[in-house]
């Protein structure tokens, strides 16, 4: 496209405004007509300073647009693949909850949070089983070593869980067997999770001051 060739486009388009205005009907939608008109004058401008020839895949604005579009559309790509990986997650971790088997020997990983929030979301009673296996995987390691696991969930568990977590993490420190049935600590976190969390430290507490005694 040369620069007289776009300054007759640009007219074309003033023209199509024009007609816009007067039948209704055409009334322009979201600024359409405006950012075409703004896209000729740039274009115009461009050749004006260049006297060559319009090429779009040497205009680095448009080039851009469509490097942000491709972005966009591998985001939404990844995004939806993750969802999916997620929901896998979520049906398997519900199918060793309703059998029982979702204990310790389990190794919990990254993204099990959102498995859960699926699992919850959906109202499937066996999410229950899977705070109290996520709470006790935070509070005896499994991903959760990692400090930046750790960190993240702190946005990504709800309160209660990371309080039920919180008391487990304390009640091993001291000693107590926590392998066996401590139902009590998740209806303690439901009830009331920030005495629950005051309760985990003070026992972390009470071992530091018997730590120090001895």
């Amino acid at each position: 496209m040369t620069h007289g060739e776009a300054v007759a486009a640009l007219d074309t388009a003033y023209f199509e405004r024009r007609e816009d205005l007067r039948h209704e009907e055409r009334a322009d939608d979201g600024g359409r007509r405006e950012a075409e008109l703004m896209e000729w004058h740039r274009i115009v401008q461009l050749l004006a300073a260049t006297s060559g020839t319009y090429d779009p895949d040497a205009d680095a604005v448009p080039q851009e647009e469509l490097a942000v579009d491709r972005r966009c559309k591998e985001a939404e790509q990844q995004r939806f693949q993750e969802q999916q990986q997620f929901a896998v997650r979520a049906d398997e971790l519900a199918g060793l909850a309703g059998a029982g088997r979702l204990d310790r020997t389990v190794a919990s990983r990254p993204g099990d949070e959102a498995a859960r929030e699926l699992l919850a979301n959906r109202g499937d009673y066996r999410a229950g089983a899977v705070d109290d296996w996520l709470a006790r995987a935070r509070a005896l390691a499994g991903h959760y070593a990692d400090p930046d696991a750790r960190t993240a969930a702190v946005g990504l568990l709800p309160v209660p869980v990371r309080a039920r977590a919180a008391l487990l993490a304390a009640l091993a420190r001291t000693g107590a067997p926590t392998d066996g049935d401590l139902e009590f600590v998740g209806r303690l976190a439901q009830a009331d999770p920030a005495a629950t969390t005051a309760l985990a430290a003070w026992l972390d507490n009470a071992a530091e001051v018997k730590g120090g005694t001895t």
